[in-house]
């Protein structure tokens, strides 16, 4: 017996008693209500469609009042990020502008090396 010929009979072994098992498990499904038990009416779709739709949407709208009200109420801007022109480095030094035109202005005239303001860099 090769070894192709041994993992397809345990694969077939698996997914047959897997399939044996799930079955055996969803005959009570099928079972009728049992005696003593009430028969509730059916349930209006109506209703249903307020249970998993309403609610849902209550939900989401809480949310976006609870996130994006302050901010309006405040007069912030709610636009997304890509909107915006103007750059914010959260955390960063303050004094980028005069960083980057020190970087800018820099000459390499007279074998001077331009001004570095830090950062990776490596030359071969």
């Amino acid at each position: 017996m090769t070894t192709s010929s041994r993992a397809l009979r345990r694969a077939a072994l698996i997914v047959g008693s897997a399939t044996i098992l799930i079955l055996g498990y969803a005959g009570p499904a099928a079972a009728d209500i049992p005696d003593g038990w009430s028969n509730p009416p059916p349930v209006p779709v109506l209703r249903t469609v307020l249970v998993l739709i309403g609610i849902p949407l209550l939900i989401t709208l809480l949310i976006f009042a609870f996130v994006y009200l302050p901010g309006i109420v405040r007069g912030e801007s709610v636009a997304p990020a890509g909107a915006r022109t103007d750059d914010q480095w959260f955390g960063g030094r303050r004094d980028t502008a005069e960083l980057e035109s020190a970087n800018t202005s820099s000459s390499t005239e007279g074998g001077e090396a331009p001004h570095e303001t830090g950062g990776a860099g490596g030359t071969w």
